[in-house]
């Protein structure tokens, strides 16, 4: 069934938005009475059929509630730095929404290699991931952030903070630092990894140091095994 964001829902009627109303009418070419799935983006899954099959402004008539996620045990927050390559960073994106991200920070760092990001197209990507793997939840996505900034704006638990990096310094394994139950927020720096100075800052900030294996990963893989990690952790994979 085709699914739609839809994030105002009053009573048992919907409004798509002109975006949406669009693809389901002219793309799609659904009529009055078909049937489809509306995400809230809130946690709420709804069934409805089309009432008014306008490309510009489709309404349709609510038919149940299919589900109402709860809230996990944890949430999930990456602040990562975009690589250089467009194309690898929207492929951590889609890849850690698909899994189940609640935050994405980008990062600018003092080795960063993209100092500019637009983020239109990559609220556009997790739209259409969130719709494609049926999640009820639409994750953040922030504006690119310094580092420094993030960390003196950061005031979540010390506790479930950490920087990975490959620095030869002591580090404990992510899987073995991460608390279940807990708030997970992880910096993940750029190809050139994090300056020494950026990591002493991020110490005294709290962020515990943590390694991701014994192999020097790319900065989008790094994102992809750090989601893949806290889920196990958790024991919400699968």
């Amino acid at each position: 069934m085709n699914v739609f964001y839809c994030p105002t829902i009053t009573g048992n009627e919907a409004l798509l938005s002109p975006e949406e109303s669009t693809h389901c009418i002219r793309v799609l070419r659904l009529a009055k009475g078909d049937k489809v799935q509306l995400i809230d983006g809130k946690g709420g899954m709804f069934e409805a059929r089309i009432s008014v099959p306008d490309a510009k402004q489709c309404r349709l008539e609510l038919q149940g509630t299919i589900i109402h996620q709860k809230n996990r045990d944890f949430s999930l927050h990456i602040a990562i730095a975009p690589t250089k390559s467009m194309q690898r960073f929207e492929w951590f994106v889609e890849k850690a929404v698909e899994i189940g991200i609640d935050t994405i920070t980008p990062l600018l760092c003092q080795r960063s290699e993209r100092r500019v990001l637009k983020t239109d197209r990559l609220h556009k990507l997790i739209l259409s991931t969130m719709k494609q793997a049926v999640i009820p939840c639409l994750p953040v996505l922030n504006q690119l952030t310094d580092l420094r900034s993030f960390l003196a704006a950061f005031n979540e638990s010390p506790g479930c903070c950490f920087i990975a990096h490959c620095a030869e310094t002591e580090r404990k394994t992510l899987k073995n630092a991460v608390i279940p139950g807990s708030d997970v927020t992880v910096l993940i720096g750029p190809e050139g990894d994090f300056s020494p100075d950026e990591i002493g800052l991020a110490a005294n900030n709290g962020f515990i140091p943590v390694t991701l294996g014994p192999n020097r990963l790319r900065t989008e893989t790094a994102g992809i095994v750090v989601c893949s990690t806290a889920f196990l952790c958790n024991e919400v994979m699968g």
